[in-house]
């Protein structure tokens, strides 16, 4: 049963990060082509990075409401439903190791919200590089 858990793990954090890549590709292309202020496409790509890690972030929801509900790999104590929602919110305080310790992971599901924890310090870092240097190309200094 590790082994899938694993490989479900591993199929995840590709999936965020690939996906990751291809948004900033995309937001890195196109930027520079909107008939906008130098100032108004940062804002674009604020909302273009805000908008990839919170799809992210649903993408690792679904694989805990999927595990947990496998009765496979583990469980969450604490105040949790069971619910969509509350995978997501879970996500969220994970992804972003804000970790409020109201729901609690229990069994094999830990480690999916260890790689999760790590999987969003690295993109969102990945996230800061990228508006830090769209900045830089329009926010010169003189």
């Amino acid at each position: 049963m590790i082994v899938l858990a694993a490989l479900i793990n591993i199929l995840v954090v590709s999936v965020c990060t690939v996906m990751h890549y291809e948004i900033l590709f995309l937001l890195s292309k196109h930027i520079t082509k909107l008939a906008i202020k130098p100032r108004q496409r940062i804002l674009v790509g604020v909302f273009g990075a805000l908008a990839a890690h919170s799809i992210e972030v649903w993408l690792f929801a679904v694989a805990y409401y999927l595990k947990i509900h496998s009765g496979l790999f583990g469980t969450f104590a604490g105040n949790f439903s069971g619910s969509l929602l509350d995978c997501v919110y879970f996500s969220f305080t994970a992804f972003t190791t804000l970790g409020f310790g109201d729901i609690e992971p229990l069994g094999d599901i830990r480690f999916l919200t260890g790689i999760e924890a790590l999987t969003g310090l690295v993109l969102i870092t990945w996230s800061a590089s990228f508006l830090f240097y769209e900045m830089q190309k329009y926010w010169k200094i003189k």
